[in-house]
């Protein structure tokens, strides 16, 4: 029990009945020394019951009822009075084994008879003794006070700083900014830019224990010196107000009792205190309103409040300033992350934008994919059972799928754009070139035509014309048929279908012709037109081909420059294992089985059904959604999908995540195991 702190040589006595005789009670109090009562012995529990306030200093007379000579008695009285901060004088006779067990614990022992000289100078260094012991006590009081609130700051900012959603960062600043000071009520401003560049408050959170709801809402406010959180915003400066309708004289602020109004609430004291950033700069303000006697006092109506509010103290504004620098950095910090992650999300997108704008048919692909293969992994999280069992997806993990679906196309920008872009077999330059050339064969049978009949006319006369000219315009005929038909077929054969061996037989008949122009000979069909041509499905040839799946070592390169974030590292490695299936057969690098990245396999679902489903591709029709996804089972059967992954992907119906509207929804597919 820590004793009242007076002024050092002042205080009160506490003595036994037996201790001091009347004429020294009564000289003691005629120089100001109050004599109170101690009744001795000690209660069995060993505790005082409720020692005089500002008693400094006991008095006892050993070898009485009430302090027996008994070595271990006295010892256990004396122990503890000496322990409740009080020096302990002994009047009477020691003994050695009385005297050796309390002389560690006595500051003075008088003998009878006891004179007044000797007993005020006792008295008088017993009051010195408690003034350092108060002192000492107070001093360790504070220093374990000053540990608690440094350990609560340290512990409040570890919590601040591991957590990174910004609603709840802000909801436990302001938490214990409140619990520290025993504030009922706050709020948090952050300042900011309007769309014209103007600074402003935002109004994000409030926080009161006593108005439930309290119609809180978010909104904006200008950023001047006439609210009481904007001067403080503006100036810097902490404001502690004793209450909020008897603001000082001349002051530029004034008090928005609209809540209290509306509410009934009573606001009385307030602390206003900015919160400043590493660099100093005011990031924002924390406004506690109504500093209670008791924290888990509900302030219900005003007589509560002036009943139980109290101003904020010196220490509450230095607890707080320490808090707040703690939170603005904190806040500060978020901020800057989830300006980055903006950038960085803006980055993304532009480059999508990009990949898009370089082959438009596929505008929208990257943005479904990403959809649905975050569909199958929430999916899979939620399973939790046999193979899913140990199988989960943080917020961050699906954000990393995200971001590898957006960009498991990027490489394209490394692909030359005819090829990418090409919708038919040949390229638009190359079949304008084979028109030109039958045309101006055309034209040379055309001119042949005419030279015979001139020939058959000068050589012949009229009447030998006559009799050469059906031939001679049957075989024209015939020769601008057989253009005719070339050229159609050739057209047809330009298309991305499935080329038959006639059509395969007629471009090599059509290939042996030859085009004689000024004594030069050349082939009608070249032999890169051949080859284009010859492809027995879709519209590329195999270097071709080649060229487009390069497109995922592109992707996988460029993405290694990045610097992504650690929980960002695996998007190069998901977009890179996009197109590998599980039997080996994909690309680039014929990755089989758990060699691909779960993430990837799911991605490859995703990127094959939109690929089939798509509508916006000149070169081949949309595939209704029943029809992909038996193409897409055809694929589990010869082993290289995942048969699960598709299993979830059908029968959690994950793919309407992207189904267009009007699309049959129901499949009644069985997947192959």
């Amino acid at each position: 029990m820590a004793a009242h702190q007076q002024r050092p040589g002042g205080g009160s006595v506490v003595a036994t009945d037996e201790a001091l005789p009347p004429p020294l009670r009564h000289a003691l109090a005629a120089r100001g020394i109050p004599i109170e009562s101690l009744h001795l012995p000690l209660p069995k529990d060993g505790k005082l019951q409720s020692p005089p306030a500002g008693a400094r200093l006991c008095v006892a007379l050993i070898g009485t009822a009430e302090l027996p000579a008994d070595p271990a008695t006295a010892q256990a009285n004396v122990a503890v009075l000496d322990d409740a901060g009080w020096p302990v004088v002994l009047i009477g006779p020691a003994t050695s084994a009385t005297e050796e067990a309390l002389v560690e614990r006595v500051h003075a022992w008088l003998p009878l008879p006891l004179e007044e000289p000797l007993l005020l100078t006792a008295i008088r260094s017993g009051f010195g003794v408690a003034a350092a012991r108060a002192e000492r006590d107070a001093a360790q009081e504070l220093a374990k006070l000053k540990t608690a609130e440094a350990k609560s700051l340290y512990e409040i900012g570890t919590a601040l700083s591991a957590e990174r959603d910004m609603n709840r960062l802000q909801e436990l600043i302001l938490q214990r900014c409140r619990e520290l000071t025993g504030a009922d009520a706050g709020s948090l401003y952050l300042l900011d830019d309007d769309a014209n560049k103007q600074r402003i408050l935002r109004f994000e959170i409030a926080q009161n224990d006593s108005v439930v709801g309290g119609g809180f809402r978010k909104m904006t406010m200008p950023l001047t010196d006439e609210s009481i959180a904007g001067y403080v915003a503006l100036t810097g400066r902490t404001l502690n107000l004793a209450d909020a309708y008897q603001l000082p004289a001349g002051t530029p602020f004034r008090f928005n009792d609209a809540f209290d109004r509306s509410s009934g609430y009573r606001t009385k004291s307030m602390l206003v205190v900015p919160m400043r950033n590493h660099e100093g700069d005011v990031i924002g303000v924390i406004q506690l309103i109504n500093r209670k006697r008791s924290f888990t006092t509900k302030l219900e109506n005003p007589e509560i409040v002036e009943r139980e509010v109290e101003s904020f103290s010196v220490e509450s504004e230095q607890v707080l300033d320490s808090l707040t620098s703690q939170a603005a950095v904190a806040l500060d910090n978020r901020l800057l992350l989830d300006n980055i992650e903006q950038l960085f999300e803006g980055f993304v997108r532009a480059s999508v934008t990009a990949i898009e704008s370089r082959d438009p048919t596929t505008s929208g692909h990257s943005e479904r994919v990403a959809e649905l293969t975050v569909g199958i992994a929430r999916v899979v999280s939620d399973i939790g059972v046999d193979r899913w069992k140990n199988v989960g997806f943080t917020e961050q993990q699906l954000r990393e799928i995200r971001y590898a679906g957006l960009l498991h196309d990027f490489g394209k920008i490394g692909v030359r754009e005819n090829v990418l872009v090409k919708a038919k077999k040949l390229f638009d330059w190359q079949l304008d070139v084979i028109r030109l050339r039958f045309a101006l064969l055309h034209k040379t049978h055309e001119f042949e035509y005419e030279r015979k009949q001139l020939d058959a006319i000068l050589n012949h006369g009229q009447e030998g014309w006559l009799k050469v000219r059906d031939t001679l315009e049957r075989e024209h005929e015939a020769r601008l048929a057989q253009l005719d038909e070339d050229l159609t077929a050739i057209i047809e054969a330009n298309e991305p279908t499935v080329l038959d061996q006639e059509a395969a037989d007629r471009l090599t008949t059509i290939a042996t012709r030859q085009l004689e122009v000024n004594g030069v000979t050349a082939p009608m069909l070249g032999d890169d037109e051949i080859l284009a041509l010859s492809v027995r499905r879709g519209s590329l040839t195999e270097n071709e081909r080649r060229e487009i799946e390069s497109h995922v070592s592109h992707t996988f390169r460029f993405l290694s420059l990045m610097p992504w974030t650690r929980q960002l590292k695996g998007v190069p490695l998901i977009a890179w294992s996009h197109h590998e299936k599980l039997d080996g057969t994909g690309y680039p690098q014929g990755l089989k089985g758990d060699q691909i990245p779960l993430q990837s396999r799911m991605m490859t679902i995703a990127d094959i059904y939109d690929a089939l489903t798509a509508s916006d591709r000149p070169y081949k029709r949309a595939v209704p959604v029943v029809k992909a996804l038996d193409i897409l089972n055809d694929e589990v059967r010869r082993g290289a999908l995942d048969s699960e992954l598709l299993d979830i992907f059908i029968q959690r119906k994950v793919y309407e995540l992207v189904t267009p509207s009007g699309e049959p929804r129901e499949s009644s597919l069985v997947i192959a195991r």
